[in-house]
């Protein structure tokens, strides 16, 4: 194996030997679109800090770590204050002997005898070499712990700022090399700088030609930020005529043009993947699966996880918190993407970067683990033959059920071409075809005994068929019914199907789940989008490790809640997030006969509702609920609730005065549509709370002044106010910046013109898109770089 981490062109190895800091090397990568990581890594080593610091460059292959580290290492201000400079490559594997003599040759004139001596020898040597001295050590393609270990005692602290830079793409080694300090991570470019360094490696100090501009901002923009996709292709571009047609050919197959054109290319991306556990390999090939951009829901990936069988079982953990961990596992080692995350850091969507999938459905066809049927080609039956796992991206010239291949154990449909039969795929485990719409429900798969999995949408009955019970080995359904007409969407659902011995998770739109009663099924964890659930113990006994539930329930005036027996939900005692929403059945018939200036709402007396929640509840939206804001200590005594969401009159009246030791866990409050007009409260009130979100809250005068002096409060987001409260956010945070504290963000959007800097996307389009959910920390990153 090669010791390098990026190709030539983007930092040649030659320029970066292990050389005295006496002359510093006056070979220089260009930094362009590094220039702040430049700068920020420079600051931390010639900081004030005598002690010996280590800083980890941390980020995915081919993304510039080694660039970076080399203009560093060959920065004049740098070769000045470092006596001693010294550079090793340490690669996957790695010889303690070699590295010690390269580190040592950088620094004597001894080398014709390095290889003559024992490692211990070499050890000792080194630690003498850079005793006393300031130095600069850099360690560079770092992929295991054991490879620090032997190395960190040999590296003296004598108080004199010396410092060590590392670079890998696992933030596990860096974290274990220095716990104490930031890992600096590499981001991808942005498009304007991948522009400019497309720029710079294929014209130099010329400028683009103006009809090339336009194709070659293309071309830089579908290799995703990725620096070393950047430089191979414009190697491809500098080596040929610039002519507009040529240019054009490059930008429809860019993907193709560094893949086939640089044989190192994939070599250097492998390397996570050869280095990964095998556990981890199956969970890494199976991203191949999802279309290039896909935003890929982290609980729809670890329920495939699960069901596909890539996780091994640990005795105190369920197989959904292992699918965390291996996600998590992933994300350390710069493989799989995050894109979004909740307030509380918790991962909400993922994606993969179009060259690593690239890596992912190459490795993945060639172990005959999976095959992608897409655009690219086309793909016979023999070519799929044999393959254990199928990704439908189009349409296909012939039925699938022609494959007739007994292997095949997953379909994954992300087109909308309707199936014939599936019948002869008698081992498939997973059937994922939410983008295809059944014209009644596709009966034929009960016979499918060894399916985990389903997901699917059809038109047809309002019944789902209870044969559907027959399935013994299913842990997640997940339909939706669609009808043609005006017909409701309601999904009438058998009552065995809460017997079904290993089912995980029940989603759906609006399914109606009759009385059921009978033995406990301890297996089912999820149970969404059910309406007019009635919560009779006896129904509840059968689900009591439930940890999800999203009920709505559809009401008139004269509804007798007590059927419903909501007080029962407190016997949940695995409960953790619960989605509770109150529709008014005929509103919009309702609505003709209120007076002008009276709301659907104002007209209704409150429900009353006799509600109790569990004490494990950790996440709870309400909606609809129209009770008191002086009832509302049922939810503020709950001990570990983290998300709250108050949504359409949850709570009503024009008065809220919050209470000395409730919501003491809470971190985010969304409070959206209601007649809120005076709220009283004090910073102890919200000990926790990280993130305030009103939305629609047009009577609401002020916000409390004393919310700005909780300590651990990042954000203050408006969605909708009245003009008061804004003004009262934006005073909170002026006199919080007057007190030094300048963490504390403040978003206003409107209506009509968006937030300022929100880039002209219109608020309804934003709101109906979901991009301002508060929750969600990176829509709120997109527009304030200043919020971490």
């Amino acid at each position: 194996m090669k010791d390098r981490n990026d190709v030539e062109d983007l930092q040649p190895m030659n320029s970066l030997p292990a050389t005295s800091s006496k002359s510093a090397s006056t070979n220089k990568s260009a930094m362009v679109g590094f220039d702040d990581d430049l700068l920020q890594v420079k600051e931390r080593l010639i900081g004030p800090s005598s002690k010996l610091k280590i800083i980890s460059i941390v980020g995915m292959g081919g993304i510039g770590k080694t660039t970076l580290a080399g203009n560093v290492y060959n920065d004049a201000y740098i070769v000045h204050h470092f006596y001693i400079r010294a550079w090793t490559t340490v690669s996957q594997k790695y010889d303690v002997h070699a590295l010690l003599a390269r580190l040592l040759n950088s620094m004597t004139d001894l080398s014709h005898e390095l290889h003559l001596k024992e490692t211990e020898e070499l050890k000792k040597k080194l630690y003498q070499t850079l005793k006393g001295n300031r130095y600069l050590i850099v360690m560079d393609d770092v992929w295991d712990i054991n490879a620090w270990e032997e190395f960190q005692m040999l590296f003296p602290d004598d108080n004199n700022g010396s410092r060590i830079i590392l670079t890998t793409r696992l933030s596990d080694v860096a974290v274990y090399a220095n716990s104490s300090s930031p890992i600096h991570r590499l981001n991808f470019l942005s498009l304007d700088q991948s522009w400019n360094l497309l720029c710079q490696k294929v014209f130099g100090e010329e400028c683009c030609p103006p009809e090339l501009e336009e194709i070659g901002k293309r071309i830089a923009e579908k290799c995703k930020g990725l620096a070393l996709a950047l430089v191979v292709i414009s190697g491809l571009l500098r080596k040929a005529k610039n002519t507009r047609a040529y240019w054009e050919y490059v930008a429809e197959n860019v993907k193709s043009a560094i893949t086939r054109n640089y044989d190192d290319f994939m070599e250097i991306l492998s390397w996570s993947y050869d280095h990964l556990p095998y556990h981890l390999r199956a969970c890494f090939l199976y991203m191949g699966v999802f279309p290039e951009d896909h935003v890929i829901h982290v609980s729809h990936l670890i329920k495939l996880w699960v069901a596909e069988g890539f996780l091994k079982p640990i005795t105190s953990k369920s197989s959904e918190e292992v699918g965390k961990e291996y996600l998590k596992d992933l994300i350390d080692r710069n493989l799989i993407l995050v894109r979004d995350r909740s307030f509380s850091n918790e991962i909400k969507t993922c994606s993969i970067h179009d060259l690593m999938r690239d890596l992912c459905t190459r490795k993945a066809q060639e172990e005959k683990f999976l095959h992608v049927l897409n655009q690219e080609f086309e793909s016979s039956p023999e070519i799929i033959k044999n393959q254990r796992h199928l990704s439908i991206h189009r349409r296909m010239q012939y039925d699938v059920a022609d494959i007739n291949d007994s292997t095949v154990r997953s379909l994954l449909y992300f087109t909308n071409r309707q199936l014939s039969s599936i019948l002869c795929f008698q081992l498939l485990r997973v059937l994922d075809a939410c983008n295809i719409t059944f014209n009644e429900f596709p009966i034929e798969i009960v016979k499918l005994v060894s399916l985990r999995y389903i997901a699917l949408i059809y038109t047809g009955k309002s019944m789902l068929p209870a044969s559907i019970s027959k399935l013994c080995n299913l842990q997640t359904l997940i339909v939706f019914r669609r009808p043609w007409t005006d017909e409701r969407r309601i999904l009438y659902l058998p009552s065995e199907i809460l017997k079904m011995p290993r089912l995980r998770h029940l989603l759906f739109e609006q399914g109606f789940l009759p009385y059921a009663s009978g033995a406990q099924n301890g297996n089912l964890q999820t149970l969404s989008g059910l309406i007019d659930f009635r919560c009779a113990k006896e129904v509840l006994q059968i689900i009591p490790n439930l940890k999800t539930l999203g009920i709505t329930y559809y009401y008139d005036s004269p509804t007798v809640w007590s059927f419903y027996c909501l007080e029962n939900l407190v016997h949940l005692h695995q409960l953790e997030k619960l989605k509770c929403r109150f529709i008014y059945k005929s509103w919009g018939e309702y609505s003709r006969h209120l007076p002008i200036n009276l709301t659907w709402r104002e007209s209704l007396d409150p429900l009353p509702l006799n509600l109790a929640f569990p004490p494990t509840l950790k996440k709870l939206t309400l909606s609809g609920c129209t009770i008191s804001w002086e009832d509302i200590s049922i939810i503020g005594s709950l001990p570990n609730l983290d998300v709250l969401k108050l949504k359409d009159h949850a709570f009503e009246g024009t008065t809220w005065k919050t209470k000395e030791g409730e919501f003491c866990q809470l971190k985010f409050l969304l409070i959206e549509s209601n007649h809120l007009v005076f709220w009283e409260s004090e910073e102890t009130h919200f000990p926790s709370l990280q993130c305030l979100s009103l939305r629609y809250c047009h009577s609401l005068k002020c916000i409390p002044y004393q919310i700005g002096e909780i300590t651990t409060l990042q954000v203050i987001v408006l969605y909708g106010c009245g003009s008061s409260a804004v003004t009262s956010a934006n005073l909170i945070r002026q006199e919080q910046e007057d007190l030094g504290n300048y963490g504390l963000q403040v978003h206003v959007y409107s209506k009509e013109n968006g937030r300022k800097g929100s880039g002209g996307i219109s608020f309804r389009k934003m709101y109906k898109s979901d991009l301002l959910d508060p929750e969600n920390i990176a829509s709120l990153r997109g527009y304030s770089p200043a919020v971490q």
